[in-house]
């Protein structure tokens, strides 16, 4: 088999075994289904549901979208203002650990309490997780300026505009759109995280009425439902990736068309 052949079936085949041997191993050990239920009954599940699992992950994804392109805006401009100078990023990058350090699932009683149960805590806290990655990679990729650099550049006449306009902000762009790749899948995270506690909707409220009617199927197939809407954003934001900064990087298997 070629190998890019090999490569682009190797997910596929992994994903095929892995099925396999879960419904061999509750065959084998005779588990429970509400402990854990076998591939086939999640698929009936998924069958039996699919109108409200497919109405609650179009939520889901309304509200991971909308919290993940605000984070791309505010985490660009957020990033290149810390990036800006030494003194700037010396000063701004302490408190932005600090506050990532905070676990977003505290923040979310807050949101309730500022804007009530629905969409915008969802929104916002699919924000506040997924805004981080992209501010420290594009404040790293301003960084990596030589200083040596920017005194040739500076010599040769080039405002401290300039230099960013030439140099920086391109040398940032293959940490920026490296960054959508985990900036998106925490995004996910946090609208569930939200949904669970603070949304009528969501696959994540979903998910917890089911584990209140002990629907074990039904839970796992809202997690199998989040790892497809996951992994097929994950993969638009590898497609841009190497559609904007492919010369930065060598060719790797996962989204190369």
């Amino acid at each position: 088999m070629p190998t890019s052949l090999a490569i682009r079936a190797a997910p596929w085949v992994f994903v095929i075994g892995m099925l396999v041997v879960w419904q061999a191993a509750v065959a084998i050990f005779a588990i429970p289904p509400f402990v854990l239920p076998p591939p086939t009954a999640v698929a009936g599940a998924i069958v039996q549901y699919w109108n409200a699992i497919w109405y609650e992950s179009l939520f889901t994804l309304g509200t991971t979208m909308a919290g993940f392109l605000l984070a791309v805006g505010f985490g660009l401009a957020l990033g290149l203002f810390i990036g800006w100078s030494r003194t700037i990023y010396a000063g701004l990058y302490p408190l932005m650990i600090g506050f990532n350090a905070v676990p977003k699932v505290a923040v979310v009683p807050i949101l309730v309490l500022w804007f009530g149960i629905g969409a915008v805590p969802a929104i916002i806290t699919a924000f506040l997780i997924s805004f981080f990655p992209i501010v420290v990679n594009v404040a790293t990729g301003l960084a990596t300026i030589e200083p040596e650099l920017e005194d040739v550049l500076k010599a040769l006449g080039a405002s401290k505009l300039d230099i960013m306009r030439k140099v920086g902000i391109p040398r940032a762009l293959p940490y920026f759109f490296g960054s959508l790749k985990i900036a998106i899948t925490l995004a996910f995270v946090g609208s569930v995280i939200s949904e669970s506690i603070a949304s009528n909707h969501g696959i994540g409220n979903l998910m917890l009425q089911a584990q209140s009617q002990f629907k074990v199927p039904l839970i796992f197939a809202g997690l199998v439902v989040l790892a497809v809407e996951g992994i097929a954003m994950y993969a638009v934001m590898a497609w841009l990736e190497k559609r904007m900064t492919g010369w930065a990087h060598r060719s790797t298997g996962f989204a190369s068309s």
